[in-house]
């Protein structure tokens, strides 16, 4: 099954383009989580933190009041 894929994919004309792509895709995006990581405020951490435990209705689901 595999030598049937790789067979039809090596008869593609341009094809070795694709992993290549996925690939910068794939680790542009990492890196782009790990500079927004790096560089978040601990203003920003504790809000985050604060969220699951905070009573206020604006992070309420608006189907309990009903």
């Amino acid at each position: 099954m595999l030598r049937y894929i790789k067979h039809n994919l090596s008869e593609i004309i341009g094809i070795e383009i694709y992993p290549i792509i996925s690939l910068l895709i794939f680790v542009l995006f990492f890196a782009i989580v790990i500079w927004r990581t790096m560089r978040i405020s601990k203003a920003e951490i504790k809000t985050f933190s604060s969220i699951p435990l905070d009573e206020d209705e604006k992070y309420l689901d608006h189907n309990e009041h009903k």
